[in-house]
């Protein structure tokens, strides 16, 4: 990539948060219904003091939890960056262009996704499972969580579950061509998944309601979709402008 475009990357986080509330709300959410030998958050107790320190507690899990996943994805595109630096990928040009309309497609199938109109993605998702059977044993030991770095832990193994909003973004990973550039292509985007993840943990399930309104999910999905579409026309026309640049996830393919 002659250029790495961050906005829209950390934008597809942000939007795709409501995907993600359907498969990590519930464990982030459970951080702010008990900790074992805590007071839980937000049920009242004893004293304001008592209230801070149980409120304390729970944001510095659910942080941990998410500062984890996050690691994960940076590690994730950092592999992906590294496979996209094969010579034979960097230097045939044919390659680089099917992965390019790949990454787009993949951002379209994720807007329609979020729009509840296709789920495509489920079907990628069914192949990572393969890894998460050997991740899962791993997580079951970690519960119930009783401390930040329990969380991280946690955290760090279920940014591993199988996604395909993940796997859409990684395919942009693998086009830097580089280890660091796939990493920051993939912190980029777990940032933009935090406000919504973190705002779960501390409120528990009673954001869900809102973030699974139809309305709500196809004007994510819709500013998603125009991502991708954007990402499409500028792969199919090899069109370059500086707006474009800048909203783009995919650079222009040189003709």
């Amino acid at each position: 990539m002659d250029s790495l475009a961050l906005l829209p990357l950390f934008v597809i986080g942000l939007l795709g948060g409501v995907h993600c509330v359907g498969m990590c709300g519930g464990i982030v959410g459970a951080f702010a219904v008990s900790a074992p030998g805590r007071h839980a958050f937000p049920v009242a107790v004893a004293s304001t003091g008592g209230l801070f320190v149980a409120a304390t507690d729970s944001g510095a899990r659910v942080l941990a939890f998410n500062a984890g996943r996050i690691a994960s994805y940076a590690a994730a595109g950092a592999f992906a960056g590294l496979a996209g630096s094969v010579p034979a990928l960097i230097h045939l040009a044919s390659v680089q262009t099917a992965a390019y309309w790949l990454a787009s497609l993949m951002l379209v199938a994720l807007g329609l996704s979020l729009m509840n109109v296709w789920h495509g993605l489920a079907r990628v998702e069914a192949v990572g499972r393969l890894v998460w059977r050997r991740v899962q044993p791993l997580v079951r030991r970690l519960l119930p969580v009783r401390s930040p770095w329990q969380a991280f832990a946690l955290g760090a193994l279920w940014g591993w579950v199988p996604c395909g909003m993940v796997y859409s973004v990684l395919m942009t990973a693998l086009l830097t061509g580089s280890a660091a550039r796939g990493a920051l292509v993939m912190l980029a985007f777990g940032l933009g998944t935090l406000p919504l993840l973190f705002s779960m943990g501390l409120a528990g399930t009673s954001l869900r309601p809102w973030l699974q309104r139809s309305s709500v999910r196809r004007a994510a999905g819709l500013i998603v979709l125009a991502f991708g579409l954007l990402g499409l026309i500028r792969v199919g026309t090899g069109l370059s402008h500086g707006w474009l640049d800048a909203v783009c996830i995919t650079p222009a393919v040189a003709r």
